[in-house]
């Protein structure tokens, strides 16, 4: 296929690995950097795009925490969890499970019950007027240590939101062992909550196994080191452990050097359960649709072929199994009719 884009466009789609804070729209960050003008994030959504050229992993964390540190009411949590999904909705996303840090939110001092609040208010709403059904995934924000898993689990467990689905772990890897939040994880699994963390981004295949055997992933976050453990991808092929692959925000944070030296080859050639997406698409300058359209190019899909990795993420999703159903047949409606329109 010649292009692509047109056919992605209006593929139903579930995206899997997404931040809460990491998807405010350059419109979005600018109007919260304005209501807090002590912050040094600029006010210019031109400007933005300078802002968000990084030198590395670490220096997009030091911006991140900045676009976080704008995020100080229960209003502005609304209001950036519902334009979120309003920016999904534009991109034909069903489904999303958003990565949220309520940690980051509730230590600047908004009221744990304003958080949830608001996120939820924002959920239905959105559901509701811009059919986007959002799930949650509270994740440790690994830098802040241990207190932070602490009052992560803490809401997760005793505070739990009707949307969350999930626990993860994100942040730095370097320095950050996987192993020592294996407490935390029990209890968020033993309420009956997914396993979800990152690994193996920045850090090296065993932090993958780490987050597999002491934190029970059951999807990874990234796992772009795992290609160089023919081990590591035989298990994750073999107990379909999906991995959530941001190619671009891999070359944007530095995780990896080329475009053309991305590991999603590898991944699916050895079998694994990819799933494409954003992880904090405006930060990246890209979004979920221009994702798949990087995937397609580095895998040489057909539409077929794009459809099949749209459903990846059905499958790997915690979505109820009515919802994957009809989700996935949404997909193959659509690529149906697209495949048989005139022309084609």
């Amino acid at each position: 296929m010649t292009d692509p884009h047109p056919f992605i466009a209006g593929l139903p789609k579930a995206e899997l690995h997404v931040h809460h804070v990491g998807s405010a729209s350059p419109r979005i960050v600018a109007e919260l950097a304005a209501r807090h003008p002590d912050s040094k994030v600029p006010t210019d959504p031109e400007a933005l795009a300078d802002y968000f050229t990084f030198t590395d992993f670490a220096h997009f964390v030091e911006v991140y925490l900045s676009v976080v540190d704008l995020v100080r009411t229960p209003e502005d949590v609304r209001l950036l969890t519902f334009e979120v999904a309003r920016d999904m909705a534009r991109q034909n996303i069903r489904y999303a499970e958003l990565t949220v840090t309520p940690y980051s939110s509730t230590r600047r001092g908004i009221p744990e019950a304003g958080f949830m609040e608001a996120i939820e208010d924002a959920r239905r709403v959105a559901e509701a007027e811009l059919g986007v059904v959002l799930r949650w995934c509270f994740d440790i924000p690994g830098e802040a240590g241990l207190q932070a898993a602490e009052e992560t689990v803490r809401l997760a467990v005793d505070h739990r939101p009707e949307g969350l689905v999930s626990f993860g772990l994100g942040g730095p890897e370097i320095g950050v062992e996987r192993p020592q939040f294996k407490p935390y994880f029990d209890r968020a699994i033993d309420a009956g909550l997914h396993s979800v963390p990152h690994a193996g981004e920045t850090t090296g295949p065993q932090t993958v196994w780490d987050a597999l055997t002491a934190l029970r992933a059951e999807r990874i976050g990234h796992g772009t080191s795992s290609v160089k453990d023919p081990r590591l991808l035989e298990h994750l092929a073999e107990h379909r452990i999906a991995l959530e692959v941001c190619p671009t925000s891999n070359i944007a944070t530095r995780a990896v050097t080329d475009i053309e030296l991305h590991p999603i080859r590898e991944m699916v050639a050895a079998g694994v359960l990819v799933t494409v997406n954003s992880d904090d698409p405006p930060m990246f300058g890209t979004d979920l649709n221009n994702e798949y359209a990087v995937a397609a190019r580095l895998l040489e899909l057909d539409e077929r072929g794009i459809a099949d990795l749209a459903k990846n993420a059905v499958e790997a999703s915690f979505l109820d199994p009515a919802g994957k159903r009809k989700l996935a047949e949404e997909i193959d409606t659509y690529t149906t009719n697209w495949l048989r329109a005139p022309g084609r």
